[in-house]
């Protein structure tokens, strides 16, 4: 087998990135993405590409948050391996793949390919996750008005709110920021995340019941693609009333009343109550994400 060549791309040789198929939709699924020619990278073989990736960022980041593109050709897994070592940046890694992608032959096969180059260069799978996409077909949820939601300018009681949150979570994200730093890590990287989002810090909210007592919080939230639910978290003292559902149905109205034509939102698979309201809410599963992140690399 041929020497491998690792690159970088640039604005003049941009297009030789999409030169390597797409079995797993990438392209369509990054319509609304940008991702800079300097952030993207290729491996090759012959000349010819057999392992992709494009790091990506916001628009005022220095480097990127993540690799959320990565494809590597059949039989090239240790090219995809090689490709994700060398690359200046660790960060971590997030496979978007099509809704029951593990029944069809040709798509687990195309997956199976990338976790394989993922695994040997050191990462490690942290989550699965369901992406969701709602639209004014699915219909708006109806507010249940049991909660009072205000703005509220104190991070410090978001702050509160989240360590809280996160004392009993199922998400995964902050489990591992639990692990590696605590608690006032796992909150703080959620603050930080709200302050990222171009979306203004007026909108974030905390809800209330009728006599004053704090339920939780909600960030509806632009990221740099779009509308998003941010963040809902319901603190563990009022968990069982089903109020998180309150706290969805709220955000997405916020959202549609600012002009949203469509919502993205993501929750971890084995947070079932959460999914569970989401489909309660009419958000429907439009793909699925696996996310892996750098354990050994180096």
């Amino acid at each position: 087998m041929t020497d491998l060549v690792i690159r970088a791309l640039d604005e003049r040789d941009a297009p030789l990135f999409d030169s390597l198929p797409d079995p797993l939709g990438a392209r369509e699924g990054h319509r609304r993405t940008r991702h800079r020619p300097d952030w993207k990278r290729v491996a090759l073989r012959d000349g010819r590409v057999v392992a992709r990736g494009a790091w990506w960022g916001g628009p005022d980041d220095t480097e990127p948050v993540n690799i959320n593109w990565f494809d590597v050709a059949e039989g090239e897994e240790e090219a995809g391996a090689e490709l994700l070592r060398t690359a200046p940046w660790q960060v971590e890694l997030e496979l978007n793949l099509p809704g029951g992608w593990r029944e069809d032959p040709d798509l687990r096969a195309a997956a199976e390919t990338r976790f394989t180059a993922a695994r040997t260069a050191g990462y490690e799978l942290l989550v699965e996750r369901f992406l969701y996409r709602w639209t004014p077909e699915c219909g708006l949820p109806e507010r249940p008005g049991r909660l009072v939601f205000r703005p509220e300018p104190d991070d410090a009681v978001f702050f509160d709110a989240l360590r809280s949150i996160h004392s009993a979570t199922l998400d995964a994200h902050a489990l591992l920021a639990i692990e590696e730093g605590g608690l006032e890590r796992a909150a703080q990287e959620e603050l930080d995340f709200f302050h990222w989002c171009p979306s203004p810090r007026e909108w974030w909210q905390v809800a209330h019941t009728p006599q004053g007592d704090p339920v939780g919080i909600n960030i509806p939230a632009h990221n740099p693609t779009g509308p998003c639910v941010g963040f809902i978290g319901v603190l563990p003292e009022q968990r069982g009333h089903g109020y998180a559902y309150d706290l969805l149905a709220e955000c997405t109205h916020f959202l549609v009343e600012r002009g949203a034509e469509f919502i993205g939102a993501a929750t971890d698979q084995g947070n079932f109550p959460m999914a569970a309201n989401f489909t309660k809410a009419g958000y429907p599963v439009v793909s699925e994400r696996l996310n892996f992140h750098a354990t050994r690399i180096g």
